[in-house]
């Protein structure tokens, strides 16, 4: 597949404040593309760029090779859908997803055929009269998809277009925007913050913070393979230690030597080594790895969260089994559960449970960690 979006060298400021600094990214044509981060991270000001709706103070926006910084939005091949639908309240479900193709003049005939080929396309078929205030949430973003879908874009940006919906709906939703994109083999670009959407989703992960590109790839090498400690810990629940490599496939941590399936290092460099929750096994004390007491128990439905003390240092472990609090248990580590990241800008700032508690208690304080300015709402 040849590049449709190409990004070089993007950087960004807000009144004085960079946003993107040396942002680099290739979008293939057909992809389905998810720029994921915490807020603030510039993921959507990334997507405003590609839409036409900012302009990179340096660097240079192509598509199909062809640069169009200079081109406007309404002339640029792509659609976008917001987070907030802006339907028009004053016209039904035909005529909101008619209006673009009615601005651009096109036959009855033509508007007609494509507006009931979308409102099939999104399953609201028959739907084509009714006034889009007695929509739900869920079949009102389905009308703002079938609206962008309509003028044939090259490429479909989705700003958290389903962050106003329901779990379930949301998880619908998911489902039906994979299908539609497979369907019609058109370019998604997609901004969320939810780590589960954008791996069940994507066929390309786009990581980010502070204004950078921290990893691209697919959903299972972005768990799987984290670059760095920000990745681990965003994408998926992790356990980051300090550790050193000893040599090739062989790490250091809490005073003990264990095989590991990577390479690539110096001898006895420092490394962040990161161990999944879902890896650990427990196992009676006397045949494990590592000996630990249990802390706390949380029960998530489908497992229980384990908080687990090693030598002060709190693990978290996602088991089926119930270990009661100051139950003493083992661990037992196998090569492939161990992955050894080199050490960056992020290096032990995540990983250790031992913030558990106090992470739970700022979320109940709404002013907790806030400044006396008011929060930015804005995702640049």
């Amino acid at each position: 597949m040849e590049d449709i979006i190409k990004l070089q060298d993007i950087a960004v400021s807000f009144d004085g404040e960079p946003v993107l600094e040396g942002l680099n990214l290739n979008i293939k044509d057909g992809e389905f593309v998810t720029l994921l981060g915490p807020s603030g991270c510039g993921k959507t000001t990334t997507l405003r760029i590609i839409g036409g709706f900012v302009t990179p103070d340096r660097g240079d926006v192509f598509f199909h090779g062809r640069r169009i910084n200079d081109i406007p939005p309404h002339k640029r091949a792509l659609n976008t859908v917001f987070q907030r639908y802006a339907l028009f309240p004053h016209l039904n479900v035909y005529e909101n997803v008619a209006f673009g193709m009615r601005v651009q003049k096109k036959k009855k005939a033509e508007i007609d055929e494509t507006v009931h080929r979308m409102l099939s396309l999104v399953n609201l078929k028959g739907f084509e009269k009714r006034a889009v205030s007695t929509l739900s949430g869920g079949q009102q973003q389905r009308v703002a998809i079938a609206r962008a879908l309509a003028n044939n874009p090259g490429v479909l940006l989705l700003d958290e277009p389903l962050s106003a919906l329901d779990l379930k709906l949301r998880k619908d939703m998911q489902v039906e925007l994979k299908n539609i994109q497979k369907s019609l083999g058109i370019t998604f670009v997609y901004v969320t913050h939810d780590q589960e959407e954008a791996l069940s989703m994507s066929d390309t992960v786009v990581v980010m913070d502070g204004g950078r590109i921290q990893q691209i790839g697919s959903p299972q090498d972005i768990y799987n393979e984290p670059q760095n400690a920000f990745v681990a810990d965003f994408i998926g629940e992790s356990n980051i230690l300090d550790g050193v490599m000893h040599e090739d496939y062989l790490v250091e941590f809490f005073g003990r030597k264990f095989k590991c399936l990577d390479s690539g290092f110096a001898p006895m460099e420092p490394v962040d080594v990161v161990i999944r929750p879902e890896d650990i096994d427990i196992v009676a004390p006397e045949k494990g790895n590592l000996v630990g007491t249990v802390t706390e128990v949380t029960f998530k439905g489908v497992h229980f969260e384990t908080i687990v003390d090693f030598k002060g240092f709190k693990w978290l472990i996602q088991t089926t089994d119930y270990y009661a609090p100051d139950s003493v248990i083992g661990i037992v580590l196998n090569p492939e559960d161990i992955h050894i990241m080199k050490k960056s800008e992020y290096s032990g700032m995540f990983g250790d449970y031992s913030s558990y508690s106090e992470e739970f208690e700022e979320l109940a304080d709404p002013n907790a960690g806030l400044s006396e300015e008011t929060a930015e709402e804005d995702d640049r």
